[in-house]
């Protein structure tokens, strides 16, 4: 049994207040104040700090935070396994980043559902950061990421290559061009992922490898959604540089054109990541098939 005091903690950092958190557990605000005291008494630190009237974890509260969310999650997992092995069903909880979203894994996994009546497969979509953060607390059962893989702790099995590139609208005057200089796109309006999108990293290290900066260039604006980035993109109110299969069918559609950047590499690998002690081996087995069948 998750410790009353641990479920408070979390409620807290997930609704940003004392006072909110007290409404969702159905708690009196005193009553929440007390659990986080007692927290900080037995672990002797300070959990929060108030700053510009906004709850922040101390370094200390925010390593308590990280081991709350985990030691949540196992309780959850357990109770799922246990459920699941009564009923013989499987819930999997699967993270994909959002490249990776426009690809052909959603099909392969609804592929594997079909396949597997008694699985029931939860997805959710995040930068490649956040979904090894919840594969690390075991919030979720595996992530298929595009990007660099962890340095340890956690297996993976490759799925597919890829690589990014240069999109821009069929009217832009890039389009047809058989390649571009990267020192070309400085006269450019960028339209990127965020920073702590894979596709960006990659983009930014390139960018690095070649004695370059992302300062360097005029980044207009900067989101996670790809497909809001495709469709401004397609307006021609600016240029982006994304991943190849995430753009195939927007290019053989006529909306986007992709353009070579001279002498550039920038491939990428799609992996299937998963804690060592993943108790489904078969799953990644047959994920990796279905998904080779649709290339």
């Amino acid at each position: 049994m998750v410790d009353s005091k641990v479920r408070t903690l979390l409620a807290v950092v997930q609704a940003g207040s004392f006072t909110r958190a007290a409404e969702e557990l159905h708690l009196t605000q005193p009553a929440v104040s007390h659990h986080i005291r007692q927290l900080e008494q037995e672990f002797g630190i300070k959990i929060f700090n108030m700053e510009k009237r906004t709850l922040v974890p101390t370094a200390e509260g925010a390593v308590l935070i990280k081991y709350a969310r985990r030691m949540m999650a196992v309780y959850n997992k357990a109770l799922q396994a246990i459920e699941d092995s009564s009923k013989q069903l499987r819930h999997l909880t699967v993270g994909i980043t959002q490249t990776v979203a426009e690809h052909r894994m959603p099909q392969a996994i609804a592929l594997y559902c079909l396949e597997r009546p008694e699985t029931h497969i939860s997805i959710t979509t995040d930068t490649i950061k956040n979904l090894y953060t919840a594969l690390e607390l075991y919030e979720l059962d595996m992530a298929v990421v595009d990007g660099p893989l962890p340095a340890s702790g956690l297996n993976s099995v490759l799925l597919d290559t890829d690589y990014l590139c240069l999109v821009v609208s069929p009217q832009h005057r890039f389009a047809g061009r058989s390649s571009v200089l990267l020192q070309e796109l400085k006269d450019e309006k960028l339209i990127l992922r965020s920073s702590g999108a894979g596709t960006r990293i990659q983009f930014d290290s390139y960018l690095l490898n070649h004695s370059e900066s992302i300062r360097n260039f005029n980044v207009m604006l900067e989101l996670d959604n790809l497909a809001t980035i495709k469709e401004l993109v397609a307006l021609n109110l600016g240029v982006s540089i994304i991943s190849r299969s995430a753009c195939r069918e927007d290019e053989r559609a006529g909306r986007l054109a992709v353009v070579p950047i001279e002498n550039a590499r920038m491939t990428r690998e799609i992996s299937l990541v998963y804690h060592r002690d993943f108790s489904h081996p078969d799953v990644l087995d047959d994920l990796r098939r279905i998904y080779n069948r649709l290339i």
